[in-house]
């Protein structure tokens, strides 16, 4: 009964320590990115517009064919006493039960002028929603790096306090064999307090970015996770600038439908009719009123006090507009490219430098360990390399991270 009681519990640790080993998944950046690309709800009004574009252009096909209306239409104007309407004009009733058929004979400039303007608005919610997830994109990634910059700050905290704590164990032993004297022990002993205290804010840190991360991609998650490396790099640090470019060329055709829009808007019309129904007003023969009728539509724009010109002229005034804009955007944003590239190399001209001072540091620190095991070192000096080797890893982890936002800033932007 014994061996079986050890047996049962032996499965039981076992199985805890794989399950909660099991809770800690591992999560990269494309999840992130391809989680808020599917919940984001303003990707998903962009896409239904989009769709709802290409039903605009079968509703104008539609309009472009033969239409088909029936119409219906009744009147009686009393006479009392000889009070009431005039019987000349109003024939006392009528009825008229009528279906007309309508066709423009001149209408497939218009209805293709049409299309293309639909196709330039779908155009638009197209760039409009490439744009929106381009913007999303950024956001998750930058706030990515910072929730994987705390949790490798995290992890880096962890360290230092299991290197102090074993540190800690030995020197109270040397302290209590009067190697070190008291006040040295304490003074390493709030050093470690300080690194324990700064472990529980960095743990705090990383929740909070996660929490965001998680927020920002519209996941609800509340289990462990180790966030990997985003391992970022430059799409091509030729300056491309093609994306951002559309949204210009978007407008500028835009300018150029409504222009066409406004010259076939005096252009001639024709169109023709039929109907045929009923239409009588009971005063002769009413049961023989059934007939039917065909005719035609003309009219042409003679003169209308010089709009069309004023008109152009307004377009003439937009384009205007959308040049100046275009060279203004391309100007700042190779500036902006330019500087952003600058940044990098002069961001990894720093590494070398740095991992001299971490290996430095380090060395220093094993250094400074044996000394003070023999009570061959001051305290305070294995602090203050302590301190030191701080110092360089933080800086190379903010280095770190200033570099992948770099990366992150110039590839949205060159695109």
């Amino acid at each position: 009964m014994n061996n079986k009681l050890k047996y049962l519990i032996l499965c039981i640790v076992t199985f805890s320590a794989v399950q909660t080993k099991a809770q800690v998944t591992a999560k990269n950046l494309d999840y992130y990115l391809k989680q808020a690309e599917l919940t984001s709800p303003v990707l998903k009004d962009l896409n239904n517009q989009h769709r709802a574009a290409g039903i605009d252009s079968l509703i104008v096909r539609a309009t472009g064919g033969v239409q088909v209306t029936a119409s219906s239409a009744g009147m009686y104007a009393p006479v009392i006493r000889g009070y009431g309407y005039d019987e000349v004009l109003t024939n006392g009733q009528a009825l008229e039960a009528l279906l007309n058929v309508n066709y423009d004979l001149l209408n497939r400039k218009r209805i293709s002028n049409q299309l293309e303007g639909i196709k330039i608005q779908s155009d638009s919610i197209q760039y409009a929603g490439q744009l929106s997830l381009f913007d999303l994109q950024r956001s998750v990634a930058n706030q990515y790096i910072l929730a994987y910059s705390s949790q490798e700050q995290v992890s880096f905290n962890r360290d230092v306090v299991a290197l102090l704590s074993q540190e800690e164990v030995l020197l109270k032993k040397l302290t209590r064999s009067n190697i070190y004297k008291q006040a040295e022990y304490l003074t390493f002993l709030v050093t470690l307090q300080q690194q324990q205290l700064a472990l529980q804010q960095a743990e705090l840190q990383f929740k909070n970015d996660y929490a965001t991360l998680n927020y920002l991609a519209g996941i609800a998650d509340t289990g462990r996770v180790k966030l990997a490396d985003p391992k970022m790099q430059a799409n091509n640090l030729a300056i491309t600038q093609h994306f951002f470019n559309k949204r210009f060329d978007i407008d500028s055709l835009k300018n150029n439908n409504q222009k066409n829009t406004i010259a076939l808007n005096y252009k001639p019309k024709l169109g023709v009719y039929a109907n045929g129904g009923y239409n009588s007003s009971f005063i002769l023969q009413p049961y023989k009123n059934l007939g039917t009728s065909v005719g035609f539509t003309f009219s042409v724009p003679i003169y209308d006090g010089h709009q069309k010109k004023m008109q152009y002229h307004k377009l003439s005034l937009e384009a205007q507009t959308i040049a100046g804009y275009r060279d203004f955007f391309t100007r700042q944003q190779q500036q902006q490219l330019s500087l952003i590239r600058q940044q990098l190399e002069q961001t990894d001209a720093l590494f070398p430098k740095i991992n001299e001072q971490i290996r430095f540091s380090k060395g220093l620190i094993e250094v400074d360990r044996k000394l003070m095991h023999t009570g061959d070192l001051k305290v305070a000096d294995f602090v203050i390399a302590i301190n030191n080797y701080l110092a360089a890893q933080n800086l190379l982890r903010q280095t770190q991270i200033n570099r992948l936002k770099l990366i992150n800033q110039f590839n949205y932007w060159n695109r």
